[in-house]
């Protein structure tokens, strides 16, 4: 076979990964899948020319290294017909002092429209959603597309347990392959860490770190976002969440089977009711194909019910910003 011949069809073989919103989020995404060869990437934003040049930048920066991938940017959806996975990263930043909630309405607004036209052009995708308060944003996205729910994932915990394995890492001094976290429940104050789950090469991190400054590295990750927008002034974290994604997204395209924190629909599990929460979701070629229930002792379980009570009121305000075009599931 040619060489020219070859090429075209290896591209017509990889698959498509959407992002919308090519502000810092969406770039660093398309950055980190690019690197990772992982699809031929759309970027679709609103604002004229800011999708065309990110990709236009992109696509000769994956020439530098000879990655024969096909990078698109777009203000239409046209494009992002067919794909694999579709990133909603568009929304309204976070500024010092807001809180997540604060973003509510517009960001829910944004969401809904991207994920009505995700879902009419690419009916076979999962949708990973990134935009904040993402448990809101997440039921707007599973709401409005009518996608079974396994294929609809918020990236939350999976940031959450890569600051949490980060500070321990250096707190302990030991390597963050051999720190492995597990997490519940949402961003913030209501984010749960499994104390007796987490672990340094095999260690219980109990036996490594004194309970108080254990308690200190847990509520210095629960302020992650917090912490960096306060000291950019003018910014939102981007590097970490976008990796996060895209390691969701890897296991998605290559069915890694990867147990990861993410933000699913939960109906029966952990009595959560029927909402969406921060979960441990065994990720592979079907978006979220199990649901890894782990034992909680009294506490957990009144932390983890406190959240997802949290998760319930921004859902039932999140309802008044959705269009009308589709019933409610």
């Amino acid at each position: 076979m040619q060489s020219g011949v070859r090429g075209a069809v290896d591209r017509m073989k990889r698959p498509k990964i959407t992002i919308v919103g090519a502000g810092s989020l969406g770039t660093a995404v398309a950055q980190w899948a690019v690197a990772r060869e992982l699809a031929d990437l759309v970027l679709v934003d609103a604002v004229e020319g800011l999708a065309q040049g990110r990709a236009l930048d992109l696509q000769q920066a994956a020439a530098v290294d000879g990655l024969d991938l096909r990078i698109s940017g777009t203000t239409s959806f046209d494009e992002s017909a067919d794909s694999r996975v579709v990133i909603i990263a568009a929304g309204q930043p976070r500024q010092p002092g807001m809180t997540r909630d604060e973003l509510l309405e517009n960001n829910v607004r944004i969401v809904a429209e991207a994920a009505l036209q995700a879902a009419s052009l690419s009916p076979e995708a999962v949708l990973i959603i990134a935009t904040s308060p993402v448990e809101a944003t997440t039921y707007a996205a599973s709401r409005v597309s009518n996608f079974p729910p396994p294929r609809v994932v918020g990236q939350s915990g999976a940031l959450d347990a890569a600051r949490l394995r980060s500070f321990i890492a250096e707190e302990t001094g030991y390597s963050v392959r051999e720190v492995q976290a597990m997490l519940l429940g949402s961003q913030g104050d209501e984010l749960i860490p499994l104390s007796r789950y987490i672990s340094v090469a095999g260690i219980p991190v109990t036996q490594l770190i004194a309970p108080g400054r254990l308690e200190e590295i847990i509520t210095r990750t629960r302020n992650g976002s917090a912490e960096i927008v306060n000291l950019l002034k003018t910014g939102t974290p981007c590097f970490a969440p976008a990796a996060a994604i895209v390691a969701m997204v890897d296991a998605i395209l290559h069915d890694r089977k990867r147990l990861l924190p993410c933000t699913a629909y939960c109906q029966e599990e952990y009595g959560a009711g029927g909402y969406f929460i921060g979960v441990p979701c065994l990720l592979g070629a079907g978006g979220i194909e199990k649901i890894v229930e782990v034992e909680l002792d009294q506490r957990e379980k009144e932390l983890f019910a406190a959240a997802v009570e949290h998760t319930r009121q921004l859902c039932e305000a999140a309802k008044r910003f959705l269009p009308r075009t589709r019933k409610a599931k």
